[in-house]
């Protein structure tokens, strides 16, 4: 969040490459040039984001011959807002009821009026068709010619825009769902069948899975086909596992997107840890509409399957976890007098009060009445903060809060701000078994930096760990995340089995290698992993697909849950191969900066109990090894560190800058 822009309003050359990041505030891109980055936000445009996107790329040369990778919320943002297509379900009769049946399980047990999440599908929508297949791939009632017609018929009568297609046990014989696709197809249909996306046990997850890529499918492929009609054909989508597709597949399986952004960057973010020598890391994404934290140890965290928005999604993904909380996150005081914040966002437009649009009053405003937005623009120059919007907004807060000053009311936004980040980063840390003590805070976003020391100082983190490019970082790790593929598919096999294993591990390789171009396929890393449980568990443990399967899986039993039983039988349920391709080359570090640095400004800074004086320092312009103590301020083209009192910070040679306590020295 820099005073003043860092980059021409266009980049001298063409970039070869570019990464784009879509958030409800800014659109970011980062693009190579000559080997050197430039960057550039541009205010969203949630109505039509691919004009945010085009302006954006516009900003740094981009051209129809630059490789764009492009970290979308386009999904995500229809499946929240339930504004996507006019979908018809066809499955087995008698299983119609199976999507809102689900697993009848209560998220919230001692809820005495509980709400599920109404399914995408109404039940007028959901068709059966007469046909059955057993677990073990037999056919009990095979599937004629009149019930495909039928079904057909039923389905047009629906007025779908979309189809939906999951048959009982298809994974273990797909021929079924097969015939329904092409009869839907040959109908001028979107189809999406079970089999083809997610060929595995557990009905409802693959069900369910089935019709979230049917709901997304109409509005994503015509943004993705409008992006690639005005950009070219040198784009790629970033998928919630931090690869890359190309527009045709991610239009074709969209629900791989839900997690776009935040898993490129977690990437990126992972990356600056192990640069500053962490190999244990709790990661604090924090932009204008949510806050997206996540846990690494060892490498990056990774699910086969977790819920979206309500929805389960049996699908590979990178372990992100999402809160309504981010800088422009309205607070307000609800009926009982209690001050909250999100997770309603001001978003791009009007935005905050402080963008001058008659805005409510959100987090962003608090941070700029507290001086910790000392800079008076935000996004690098994108937004013209209006300070004196910001503390009218926090005044009219303060009132309704008992007459509080504004000062007091912006102090109390931060904090209970502060709470919900919290409480995020404890989910994913704490709540599954893992110590936060000792591992690197990475804070980036453009507001990541604002609230890392607070929420460090909670966890026990041992350093603040704020990335070069913190505020681009998503685009950067969209940039340059290598091209991933994944394949699984169920098998139900004896851990023993070494040649069946062998055999189903071959096909799904075969088909991720050719997923890749002709040109790539002998340098992709190949990694096998198999699903594994004592036969008659419910759930699996995933372990490396190699050498004695059963051993494997008995040493992870006994590392996760204290016991094993080497005599019980090993059943391998899923096999999954990863391919991995090559990572883009790095740009170039600009150097830096020679001599003594000095602060550009001096300002007063609410620390939450009183103001203090505080250097305003220009990080882009810091020697390495440059020290200053809180408070301070820290400012970047696009983000913001505040250096609470009692922490250090100094530069990296990395480029990061690197906060710890002051007794930690």
């Amino acid at each position: 969040m820099s005073p003043r822009p860092r980059l021409r309003a266009r980049a001298p050359r063409v970039p070869d490459l570019a990464g784009v990041d879509t958030g409800g505030t800014f659109t970011d891109v980062v693009a190579r040039v000559g080997g050197r980055l430039v960057a550039w936000k541009e205010p969203s445009t949630p109505r039509a984001p691919e004009r945010a996107v085009l302006a954006a790329l516009a900003r740094v040369g981009a051209r129809r011959a630059t490789r764009v990778r492009h970290g979308s919320t386009v999904a995500t943002n229809t499946l929240l807002e339930r504004t996507g297509a006019r979908v018809a379900l066809v499955t087995t009769a008698g299983f119609e009821d199976l999507l809102e049946i689900g697993r009848q399980d209560r998220p919230r047990l001692y809820d005495l009026a509980p709400r599920r999440v109404p399914p995408l599908v109404p039940r007028a929508r959901r068709i059966g068709v007469r046909e059955r297949v057993a677990a073990g791939g037999a056919v009990l009632e095979p599937l004629r010619p009149a019930a495909v017609a039928a079904a057909v018929r039923a389905v047009r009568r629906t007025g779908a825009e979309s189809v939906a297609v999951g048959l009982l046990h298809a994974w273990a014989r797909p021929a079924h769902e097969r015939a329904l696709g092409r009869a839907l197809r040959a109908a001028r249909l979107p189809v999406t069948c079970a089999t083809e996306l997610c060929p595995e046990i557990r009905e409802y997850e693959r069900l369910a899975t089935t019709v979230v890529n049917a709901y997304l499918v109409p509005r994503v492929a015509r943004y993705v086909a409008s992006l690639a009609a005005a950009h070219g054909p040198r784009l790629e989508i970033v998928l919630s596992h931090g690869g890359t597709a190309p527009p045709a597949e991610a239009a074709r399986e969209p629900v791989r997107q839900l997690l776009s952004g935040p898993a490129a960057g977690l990437e990126a973010a992972w990356a600056a840890a192990r640069a500053c020598g962490f190999r244990r890391a709790l990661t604090l994404d924090v932009g204008g509409t949510s806050t997206d934290v996540a846990y690494a140890e060892g490498g990056l965290p990774r699910r086969r399957a977790r819920e979206v928005a309500g929805f389960p999604i049996q699908l590979p993904l990178l372990d992100v976890h999402t809160v309504g909380a981010g800088g422009g996150s309205v607070a307000r005081v609800d009926a009982g007098g209690l001050l909250e914040t999100g997770p309603e966002s001001a978003g791009a437009d009007p935005g905050p009060a402080a963008y001058g649009r008659g805005g409510p009053p959100t987090v962003t405003d608090a941070l700029v009445v507290l001086g910790r937005l000392p800079a008076r623009s935000l996004g690098g120059g994108a937004v013209t903060l209006d300070t004196s919007a910001a503390e009218r907004a926090m005044a009219r807060l303060g009132r309704a809060l008992g007459g509080r000053p504004a000062v007091e009311a912006a102090a109390a936004v931060a904090r209970v701000a502060e709470a919900r980040m919290e409480a995020a980063l404890r989910a994913v840390s704490v709540e599954r078994g893992h110590d936060p003590r000792g591992a690197a805070l990475v804070a980036f976003g453009g507001a990541g930096g604002l609230h890392a020391c607070a929420l460090a100082a909670a966890l026990g983190c041992a350093a603040v760990v704020f990335p070069a490019h913190a505020g681009v970082l998503s685009a950067l790790g969209a940039m340059r995340g290598a091209a991933r593929r994944e394949r699984s598919r169920s098998v139900l096999l004896d851990a023993r089995d070494t040649a069946g294993l062998a055999r189903a591990l071959a096909r799904l390789e075969a088909a991720v290698r050719a997923a890749f171009p002709a040109a790539e396929r002998s340098r992709v890393r190949i990694e096998r992993l198999a699903e594994a449980r004592y036969r008659g568990q419910s759930h699996e443990l995933t372990v490396p697909a190699a050498g004695d399967v059963a051993a494997r899986f008995h040493a992870a039993h006994r590392a996760r849950y204290g016991f094993a039983d080497a005599a019980r039988e090993v059943e391998v349920v899923t096999l999954e191969v990863r391919g991995t391709g090559t990572a883009p080359a790095a740009p170039r570090r600009a150097p830096a900066p020679r001599g003594p640095a000095r602060p550009a400004a001096r300002v007063r800074v609410h620390d939450g109990r009183a103001w203090r004086a505080a250097d305003v320092w220009d990080a882009e312009r810091l020697p390495a090894g440059w020290t200053a103590r809180g408070p301070a301020v820290a400012l970047q083209s696009g983000a913001t560190l505040w250096i609470a009192p009692g922490w250090r910070a100094r530069r990296h040679a990395s480029g990061a800058i690197v906060v710890v306590p002051e007794r930690a020295r």
